[in-house]
C-alpha cells in the first residue's frame, strides 16, 4: 500500500465516521483510499464549513472530529474552524495536503508553510517526511486532540510523500486512565464548602466534557448550593431544578451576578476561564475560590483558587460530600434571585408585537423543542439572548462557541448534530450576518440528507456590533453595519429547500413545527425586534442587588 493508503486505515483505526472536506490536486491519494473506506467522506461547499462540521462532530460526541483540505487556499480557508474547534476544546484532526517534498525549497505554485501557519491554533501539528512515520503521527495527534483540554491538532501530508509505497499496521489507541485527587485535598476542600454561609457553584464546559452532569446535579442537591452555568456549560444541571440560577456570561451586569456580589465562596467546577473571565465576577481577586477539575487552574490575577481540586470531577464531588457539613435550610437569596430570573423570562411569553422581540422568539423556541433535541448558535446578538433565554434539560443541547466565538458556525454545526443525533429535532439559529457566511453547507445538507432548519433573526445588519456601538457613543449611534439581503424563502426554493416568513409573532410556532416535520432542510426568516438591544443594556444599568443581610 501507499502512505495514504496507511493513513486511512490509521483513521478507520481511531473509529472516525466521517471526514469532511474538499477535493484537490494534492490530497487525491487521500481520496483514492477512502473510496473502498469504511469511512464516509463529505464533500462540502467551503472548508470552513468542513472544519466547523468537525468542530461541532467533536464536541457533541468527545471523539476527534475530522477535515480535509488541499494546500495553499484550501487550507487557509480551513483555519477559522480549526482555530474555534482549539478555543473551545473540541478536538479535531485537521489533515491538509501539500506539495512534494522536492519542491519545498523553492518559490512553488501554491505553497505556504503550513506547519508554522497551524501552530498558533492548534495544540499539536506535524508534516508526515516519512511514509514509515504514519501510524506514530496519526495515534498521537488523536492522544493530542482528545485529551483533556481537547482541541485541534494539524497533520500536514506533502503529495510525493502520500504516493509512496510503506509497509505498516496502525497502532492500538491507549485506554485514558482516571486520575484521583489526594484525600489530603478533598479534606481542605470539604472544610472551605462547609464553612461558606453563602457559596455559589460556577460550572463550565469541562463538566460536559467530564460527563459529570449527574455529579453535579447531585453535589448541588445534597450540599444545598445554588448553580450558575457558563453559555457553554447550559445544561449540566437541568434548568427546572429549584437550585439553577441559569447562564452567566453577559458583559454587562445581570440577575446573576447578584449572585457573585453577595456570596463567600466560588466552587468553579469545569471552568474555562475562556468563556467568562473571571475579572467579570471577581474583579478584586477577593472572593475564595475552589477549582474543581480534570487540569490545574490557568493563571489569573482574579482566580487564585484557595484549593485546586484536581482529578475525575464526579469522584472529586463525590468525596467532596461525604465530608463536608452544611446547614440544608433553604438559600432565601437564591430563592429570591431565581424568581427574578424566572419572572424576567416569563414576561414575554404572550408578548405579539412585530417584529418579533428575541426574548419571545426563543421562549417560543423552547416551548417547541424537546429536552434532548439540540439547537446551535451562530455568533451575533441572537447568542446573547440564545445565552440568557435558551435554557437546557441537559448537556449539549444549546451549543454556543465562546472560545473563538467565529461567525458562521450555526449552519455546518447543525448538519454534523444531525449525523450525531439523526432522531432528534435540530434548529441552526443565526443572524442574517452569519447566515450569508455558510448558507452554501444547505446544500450538503440536502445531499447528504439531514433535515434541519435554520432559523434567521433578520435585522438587516451586524446587530451585535450595533449594540456595541450604541453602548460606547449614545443610543443610535450605530455605524457602517448595514446591508441587505436575498429573499430568503426564494433562495431556500431555489436550493430544493423548504422556505417559510414570520409575518406575526403567533404564526412562528406552527411554521416552526411544520419546518420541522421536514424531510428536507428548511429556512424560516423571521424579523427581529433587536431594540430589546439597548432596553436590555439600560436595565442592567438600572440593575441593584439586595444584600445577604436584607434577606
Amino acid at each position: 500500500m501507499n502512505t495514504a493508503e496507511l493513513l486511512v486505515k490509521c483513521l478507520e483505526n481511531e473509529g472516525v465516521e466521517y471526514i469532511f472536506g474538499l477535493p484537490g490536486e494534492e490530497n487525491l491519494h487521500v481520496l483514492e483510499a477512502l473510496k473502498g473506506s469504511s469511512i464516509q467522506f463529505i464533500t462540502t461547499r467551503h472548508e470552513q464549513g468542513a472544519a466547523f462540521m468537525a468542530d461541532v462532530y467533536g464536541r457533541l460526541t468527545g471523539k476527534a472530529g475530522v477535515c480535509l483540505s488541499t494546500l495553499g487556499p484550501g487550507a487557509t480557508n480551513l483555519m477559522t474552524g480549526v482555530a474555534d474547534a482549539n478555543l473551545d476544546s473540541s478536538p479535531l484532526v485537521a489533515i491538509t495536503g501539500q506539495v512534494g517534498t522536492d519542491r519545498m525549497h523553492i518559490e512553488s505554485h501554491q505553497y505556504l508553510d503550513l506547519v508554522a501557519m497551524f501552530a498558533p491554533v492548534t495544540k499539536w501539528n506535524k508534516q508526515i517526511v516519512r511514509p514509515s512515520i504514519t501510524p506514530e503521527v496519526v495515534r498521537k495527534a488523536f492522544k493530542k486532540a482528545q485529551a483533556e483540554e481537547p482541541g485541534a491538532v494539524h497533520i500536514d501530508l506533502p503529495e510525493n510523500i502520500a504516493a509512496m509505497p510503506v509497509k505498516g499496521e496502525p497502532l492500538r489507541p491507549d485506554n485514558n486512565e482516571k486520575t484521583y485527587t489526594s484525600f489530603a485535598i478533598i479534606r481542605a476542600a470539604a472544610a472551605a464548602v462547609s464553612q461558606a454561609t453563602n457559596p455559589i457553584i460556577l460550572v463550565g464546559n469541562g463538566a460536559i466534557r467530564a460527563q459529570a452532569s449527574d455529579a453535579v446535579t447531585q453535589f448541588a442537591t445534597q450540599m444545598n448550593i445554588p448553580v450558575v452555568n457558563t453559555f457553554m456549560g447550559k445544561g449540566v444541571i437541568p434548568y427546572t431544578h429549584p437550585l439553577a440560577l441559569w447562564s452567566v456570561g453577559l458583559q454587562q451586569r445581570d440577575f446573576i451576578n447578584c449572585g457573585f456580589d453577595n456570596t463567600d465562596l466560588v466552587i468553579a467546577i469545569g471552568y474555562d476561564l475562556i468563556e467568562f473571565s473571571p475579572k467579570k465576577w471577581n474583579p478584586e481577586g477577593s472572593i475564595p475560590i475552589i477549582h474543581v477539575g480534570l487540569n490545574k487552574a490557568e493563571i489569573d490575577s482574579s482566580y487564585i483558587p484557595l484549593v485546586e481540586v484536581v482529578g475525575d470531577i464526579s469522584n472529586s464531588l463525590t468525596e467532596i460530600a461525604k465530608l463536608a457539613d452544611r446547614d440544608l435550610k433553604p438559600n432565601p437569596y437564591a430563592i429570591s434571585l431565581k424568581a427574578n430570573i424566572r419572572a424576567d423570562y416569563e414576561q414575554y411569553a404572550n408578548d405579539n408585537g412585530f417584529p418579533v422581540k428575541p426574548q419571545k422568539l426563543i421562549h417560543d423556541l423552547r416551548e417547541v423543542m424537546g429536552p434532548d433535541d439540540v439547537v446551535i448558535s451562530d455568533v451575533g446578538a441572537h447568542k446573547i439572548w440564545m445565552a440568557r433565554h435558551y435554557h437546557c434539560h441537559s448537556p449539549n443541547t444549546c451549543l454556543i462557541s465562546n472560545g473563538f466565538a467565529a461567525m458562521g458556525i450555526a449552519i455546518p454545526g447543525a448538519l454534523a448534530a444531525k449525523l450525531v443525533y439523526p432522531n432528534r429535532k435540530v434548529v441552526a439559529v443565526t443572524g442574517d450576518g452569519g447566515f450569508m457566511m455558510n448558507c452554501q453547507e444547505l446544500e450538503t445538507a440536502l445531499r447528504v440528507g439531514t433535515a434541519f432548519v435554520t432559523l434567521i433573526f433578520h435585522d438587516g445588519g451586524y446587530g451585535l456590533i450595533g449594540w456595541k456601538q450604541e453602548n460606547h457613543f449614545g443610543e443610535g449611534k450605530s455605524s457602517f453595519i448595514e446591508f441587505g439581503n436575498p429573499d430568503f424563502v426564494k433562495l431556500a426554493e431555489s436550493m430544493g429547500l423548504k422556505g417559510y416568513r414570520v409575518n406575526a409573532s403567533e404564526d412562528f410556532i406552527p411554521i416552526l413545527k411544520e419546518a420541522l416535520a421536514q424531510d428536507v432542510p428548511a429556512i424560516i426568516d423571521c424579523p427581529v425586534d433587536y431594540r430589546e438591544n439597548i432596553r436590555l443594556t439600560q436595565k442592567a444599568d438600572k440593575l441593584s442587588c439586595m444584600s445577604q443581610e436584607s434577606t
